[in-house]
């Protein structure tokens, strides 16, 4: 099992929002709709340049603006952070099934190590976050890396996402994708199952994805 974290297990964009839109405001502007929606799920210094763009700055330095919102969300993190409908059951459920899982993000890892104070660092056999990999979503090497990392063929891997940027990075990898929206519509797309939430998802239906029956 492959698990993104912001939106598929943890309510955590609404979170980005607000970090995103006071630093918007500290420079001057406002963050608009389309490019909140365009930056879900992408890395860290992609965001800094949408956000860039959208205000008319694109020559203010990424790395500062990186740095200033990961000071802000590490604090609201420590202090916000929920599960989404669903995930935490699903989760143990899978856990107690013995079933080889991984945390798979493009947030970066001093950020993760906060997270997993609320996910429980014995939730994932192996953790890949945006900064530790060459390439990050929409690119297939995170998840191929967290298969690696499992001793599991990526073709017998679920993927669980939230974004057009991590459904694309699954696929591409060649993982079964099942997509559950949070912020953002995702249309249909060929090797994709969508539902609404965590809460209509269980062990039957991630053996189901993979076409095979129920342990």
């Amino acid at each position: 099992m492959l698990f993104d974290m912001d939106g598929t297990l943890v309510d955590s964009e609404k979170l980005w929002d607000v970090a995103l839109q006071e630093l918007a405001a500290v420079y001057g502007g406002s963050m608009s709709d389309a490019a909140r929606k365009a930056i879900i799920g992408t890395s860290m210094a992609h965001s800094m340049r949408i956000l860039h763009d959208d205000l008319g700055q694109p020559d203010r330095d990424p790395e500062a603006s990186a740095a200033w919102i990961n000071a802000r969300i590490l604090d609201l993190f420590r202090t916000g952070l929920r599960w989404r409908p669903g995930a935490l059951a699903l989760l143990r459920a899978v856990r107690a099934a013995g079933i080889p899982t991984a945390l798979v993000t493009s947030s970066g890892r001093p950020l993760v190590e906060v997270a997993l104070d609320t996910l429980g660092r014995d939730s994932f056999d192996a953790v890949v976050c945006g900064d530790e990999v060459d390439a990050a979503k929409p690119h297939p090497e995170p998840y191929l890396t967290a298969a690696r990392l499992l001793g599991v063929p990526i073709g017998r891997c679920v993927a669980i996402e939230d974004s057009p940027t991590g459904v694309a990075s699954a696929l591409a990898a060649g993982a079964a994708v099942l997509a559950v929206p949070a912020e953002v519509p995702l249309p249909p797309t060929d090797g994709v199952h969508q539902r609404e939430s965590l809460t209509a998802a269980d062990l039957e239906l991630l053996a189901a994805l993979l076409g095979e029956p129920p342990a």
